[in-house]
C-alpha cells in the first residue's frame, strides 16, 4: 500500500467513525418526531413549565455569571494585584468536580442543617430557583471566566495609551474601547453560558425541589421511567441553545484572528483600584471555593450535622460500600478515552489541518460540530440506537460516548496546533523520500507534545467528573464514581458522598499536577 493509499484509508476510517458513533445515533433519536406520541409532549404542562423554569435559571444565571467573569478578568488584567497566577487557577477547580457536588455542597451550606445556616440561625430556603442559580453559576463560571479573560489578556494597549494622550477619562475608555473589543467574546460566554445550564442535571436533581427543569424532566422519564417519547422531544428542544451557542462561536473564532498584540498593557499601581480588585477577587475566589472546602469537610467529620468530630471512618466505610471499584471504572474509563480520544483527535486535526481536501473539510464539520451536541441528548441518543446491541450495558459504549462528548475540544486544540508548523513539511519530505508516517513522529509529535499532553488531561478531567451522557448507559456494573454521588446522598450517606467528591477532585488535581510535571520537563528538555 503506498503512501496516498494509506492517507485515504485514514480519511475513510475517521469518516466512518464519525458517521456511526454522531451522525446515526442522532438520527435515530429524531426519527421518534415523527411519531405522535412523542410530538404530543410539546403540549403537555409538566413541559411547558419545566420549559419555563430552564429559561429562566439560563438567562439569569448566564447574566450574573458573565458580569462576574467580566469583572474578574478585568481584576486579573487591568490591576496590580499580587497573585494573579495563583487566583486564575483557584477560579478554575470547580471545574474539576461534577455538578451533582456543586448542588451537594450548597445543601451542607445553606440547607437547613448547613453549616453557614446554623452558624447565623438562617431560616432561608435554597431549594428551588434561589438553590439552582447559585448552584449552576459555580458550575459554568469557570468556563465563561476563561474565555473572558483569555481575550482580555491579549488585548493591544495601543488605544488606551491614544485616549490618555486625549484625557479621555478611565470610565469612558472601558465604555468605548473595552467592550466593544469584547462584545463577540461576551455574547459567546453569554451563550455558552446558557447552554451548559439549561442542558445540566446535577445542580437541579441536588436543590431544585419541586421547580422541574427540562433536563430532569428527561432524566426522570428516559432512566426513571424508561419513556423514551419524552425524552427524544426534550432532546430535540435541548439541541437547540446549544446548536445556536455552537454556531456563534465558529463565527467568533472566524475572526479571530485578526486580532494581535501590538503593545502589552504597563499597569501604574493605584491604592484604590487595587483595593477593590482584591476584595472582588478574595470575594469571587470565597464564593466558589467555599461550597468546594464544604464537602471536604463533610467527607472527614463523624456524622453530619449532629457529630462534626474529625474521622477518617468514612473513607474506609465508602471503600466497603464499594467505591474503590467505582473509582476503578472511572480510571478505565478515563485512562481509555483520553488514550484513544487524543490519537482520534490527533489524527483527524492532522487530516484536516496539513492533508485538506474535501474529506478533510467534512471531518471538520463533523468533528466540531460534536460540540453542539450536550451530554445528555448524546446519552439519550445512543441508549435508543445500542439498546439490545451487544454493545449495551458495556464498558465500550461508555468509553465511545464520552469519545464523541468531549473529542471537539482537544482535536481543535491539536487543529490550530498543527496549522501553524509550516505547511510545506510534507513535500520537503516527500522530495527527500521520507514519509509522512516518519515526519508525523519525529517531527510534528515532538513540537506538538505540550499540546498532546494538555489533550490528554482535558479527555481525563471531562471523564472523571461527567454525568450527562453516561447517566443513560451506565449499570450497577460499570457505573462511574461520579454517579455515585446521587445514589449516595438519597440513601442519606452524605458523608460517603461527600467524600466521592473529593477522591474526584484530590483524582482530578494530581493528573493536573502530573501532565503539569511533564510539561516542565519536556521543556528543560528542549532547552538544553
Amino acid at each position: 500500500m503506498n503512501r496516498s493509499s494509506r492517507v485515504r484509508l485514514l480519511e475513510v476510517l475517521l469518516a466512518a467513525f464519525f458517521l456511526l458513533a454522531v451522525v446515526l445515533p442522532l438520527a435515530r433519536m429524531f426519527v421518534r418526531l415523527a411519531d405522535p406520541a412523542t410530538r404530543a409532549v410539546f403540549g403537555t404542562e409538566a413541559f411547558s413549565t419545566a420549559c419555563i423554569n430552564s429559561l429562566i435559571i439560563a438567562t439569569v444565571t448566564s447574566v450574573i455569571t458573565v458580569l462576574c467573569a467580566l469583572l474578574m478578568s478585568w481584576v486579573l488584567c487591568r490591576t496590580a494585584i499580587k497573585g494573579k497566577g495563583a487566583l486564575a487557577i483557584l477560579l478554575t477547580v470547580p471545574m474539576l468536580v461534577p455538578s451533582l457536588a456543586h448542588g451537594m455542597s450548597l445543601v451542607y451550606l445553606l440547607g437547613s442543617n448547613g453549616i453557614i445556616t446554623n452558624l447565623f440561625h438562617g431560616t432561608w430556603n435554597i431549594y428551588g430557583y434561589p438553590g439552582i442559580i447559585m448552584g449552576s453559576f459555580l458550575y459554568s463560571f469557570p468556563p465563561a471566566f476563561l474565555m473572558l479573560y483569555d481575550v482580555m489578556r491579549y488585548e493591544d494597549a495601543t488605544p488606551y495609551e491614544a485616549a490618555d494622550v486625549l484625557g479621555i477619562p478611565k470610565g469612558s475608555q472601558f465604555a468605548h474601547i473595552t467592550l466593544p473589543f469584547l462584545r463577540r467574546p461576551i455574547v459567546s460566554a453569554a451563550f455558552s453560558t446558557f447552554a451548559l445550564v439549561i442542558t445540566d442535571y446535577g445542580v437541579p436533581l441536588m436543590v431544585g425541589g419541586k421547580v422541574l427543569t427540562l433536563p430532569v424532566l428527561m432524566y426522570q422519564n428516559a432512566v426513571g421511567l424508561l419513556d423514551f417519547d419524552t425524552g427524544a422531544a426534550i432532546g430535540f428542544v435541548l439541541l437547540i441553545p446549544a446548536v445556536i451557542d455552537f454556531l456563534i462561536d465558529a463565527l467568533d473564532k472566524s475572526r479571530a484572528g485578526m486580532r494581535y498584540v501590538s503593545r502589552s498593557f504597563h499597569i501604574v499601581p493605584s491604592k484604590a483600584r487595587d483595593a477593590l480588585g482584591y476584595v472582588v477577587a478574595s470575594l469571587l475566589v470565597l464564593v466558589l471555593l467555599l461550597p468546594i472546602a464544604a464537602f471536604c469537610i463533610v467527607a472527614f467529620v463523624t456524622k453530619y450535622p449532629i457529630d462534626l468530630t474529625p474521622t477518617l471512618a468514612n473513607v474506609g466505610r465508602s471503600f466497603t460500600m464499594g467505591v474503590g471499584s467505582y473509582w476503578v471504572n472511572s480510571l478505565i474509563i478515563a485512562f481509555s478515552v483520553s488514550a484513544i480520544g487524543t490519537l482520534l483527535a490527533y489524527f483527524t486535526a492532522y487530516v484536516t489541518a496539513r492533508v485538506g481536501g474535501r474529506t478533510a473539510r467534512l471531518l471538520h464539520l463533523a468533528c466540531i460540530t460534536t460540540l453542539a451536541v450536550p451530554g445528555i441528548v448524546l446519552g439519550l441518543s445512543y441508549a435508543l440506537s445500542f439498546r439490545g446491541s451487544p454493545l449495551y450495558g458495556t464498558f465500550a459504549i461508555l468509553i465511545l460516548v464520552n469519545l464523541v462528548h468531549f473529542v471537539a475540544s482537544p482535536y481543535l486544540m491539536a487543529y490550530n496546533s498543527l496549522s501553524k508548523i509550516n505547511a510545506n513539511l510534507e513535500a520537503v519530505g516527500q522530495t527527500m523520500g521520507v514519509g509522512r508516517w516518519r515526519i508525523i513522529w519525529d517531527v510534528l509529535v515532538p513540537q506538538t507534545s505540550d499540546t498532546i499532553a494538555e489533550m490528554f488531561s482535558y479527555f481525563f478531567v471531562n471523564c472523571m467528573m461527567t454525568i450527562s451522557a453516561v447517566s443513560f448507559l451506565a449499570t450497577t456494573l460499570n457505573m462511574p464514581l461520579a454517579l455515585l454521588v446521587t445514589d449516595l446522598d438519597s440513601q442519606r450517606l452524605i458523608e460517603c458522598a461527600a467524600f466521592v467528591s473529593v477522591l474526584i477532585l484530590v483524582t482530578n488535581i494530581i493528573e493536573k499536577l502530573v501532565v503539569s510535571a511533564i510539561k516542565r520537563h519536556h521543556a528543560k528538555l528542549a532547552q538544553a
